[in-house]
């Protein structure tokens, strides 16, 4: 019974990975996944799954294509063919909502787009201390008591005292047998990744444009998190002065003012070089702007990405989000500064079509 009942699971969690995996281009570019997620998992809305089996009706019975007619005479429909009448009291269909793990979501999305494992780097320098059971010990908990070690000391005890009876072989532990498992805290590498998040919030930055980039930016988190051990997130927003602020503060602050920023790249400097040794963290910058730029910041952005960014991050990704308020003219800017340079990745999205595309172009590379 209990292995039917893995089988049905087995087979059931098959399904509902087909129909998340059907869906999931819709998942990503309607943001249907914010606000779903609880912990390691998100609730996943889908129609209610029918198991398809063979039903066997009356030998007798008579349904469509059943009896005599005319070539083309139409079937009827039923006294209401225009729909027109009362509320029905028949169940219509339903919504089943079922969690789907963070890690299983990450594994769709790699397949779907055709993403390649990110290499970690800084193994060997990050390390977490791990309770690891490889050792014995006289005393413990009873759910801890290793039974083969105990028969084995009760029985050469046994023996050595002469008691033991090979026609009865008969082994009873007594309190002083008895061993138990027992644990040290062992050092275990870990990989470790921080991803930074700069977002324009100046005026031409609308509502709109935020939520695309918050889409954008929720299965980022959820495929860079799938492939280290450990994940920190950081948000930096700016207009001419750049601060650091929380995730709901980041999609919801909109400024009046203009443009610098280099401010945003000066922060994101400093944190690095004061919480993120670069020997031992995955760095990732995430940049998101409509393309505006103060003409005479544009130089001194170029250099901090020369000098200080791009010499220590895995990837520096810039995103532009189409606003018919922005310029664009940062990009441009990028292109031609930076050319061919792989750890710079840059990408646009125009509405909530083009966000597939972009995530591909951000994670694309496997750095």
């Amino acid at each position: 019974m209990a292995r039917q009942i893995e089988r049905d699971l087995h087979r059931f969690r098959n399904i509902v990975h087909g129909r998340v995996k059907h869906d999931l281009r819709k998942y990503i570019t309607e943001g249907e996944m914010i606000g779903r997620t609880g912990g390691e998992y998100v609730s996943i809305p889908i129609p209610r799954i029918e198991i398809p089996e063979f039903r066997f009706g009356s030998r007798n019975s008579r349904g469509v294509g059943a009896g005599t007619g005319n070539e083309g005479q139409e079937i009827a429909q039923g006294p209401n063919p225009n729909g027109v009448g009362q509320a029905g009291d028949a169940p219509g269909d339903h919504i089943m909502e079922v969690e789907v793990s963070l890690t299983e979501l990450a594994e769709l999305m790699g397949e779907e787009l055709q993403l390649p494992r990110i290499k970690p780097k800084g193994e060997s320098t990050v390390e977490d201390l791990k309770d690891k059971y490889n050792s014995i010990r006289q005393t413990g908990p009873e759910s801890l008591r290793h039974f083969k070690r105990t028969y084995k000391h009760a029985l050469k005890r046994q023996i050595s005292s002469g008691v033991y009876d090979s026609e009865n072989p008969l082994i009873v532990p007594i309190r002083e047998d008895r061993q138990y498992r027992s644990w040290t805290s062992v050092p275990k590498p870990r990989s470790a990744a921080v991803v930074i998040y700069l977002m324009d919030v100046s005026g031409s930055m609308t509502d709109d444009q935020k939520t695309l980039v918050r889409n954008q930016a929720f299965w980022i988190d959820t495929w860079i998190k799938s492939q280290f051990d450990g994940m920190q997130r950081r948000y930096l927003i700016h207009d001419t002065l750049a601060s650091e602020v929380d995730e709901e503060a980041f999609y919801r602050t909109r400024e009046s003012g203009g443009t610098h920023i280099s401010s945003a790249y000066q922060l994101a400097t400093d944190l690095i070089e004061s919480h993120y040794p670069v020997s031992e963290w995955n760095i990732y910058i995430m940049q998101f702007s409509d393309g505006d730029n103060w003409g005479d910041d544009n130089q001194k952005c170029v250099d901090l990405l020369k000098k200080s960014l791009l010499p220590v991050v895995n990837q520096f990704a810039y995103v532009q989000v189409h606003s018919s308020y922005g310029a664009g003219e940062y990009m441009k800017l990028l292109k031609s500064e930076f050319g061919e340079d792989e750890r710079l990745v840059l990408s646009e999205i125009r509405d909530r079509d083009s966000i597939m595309k972009s995530i591909r172009d951000v994670l694309g590379k496997g750095r």
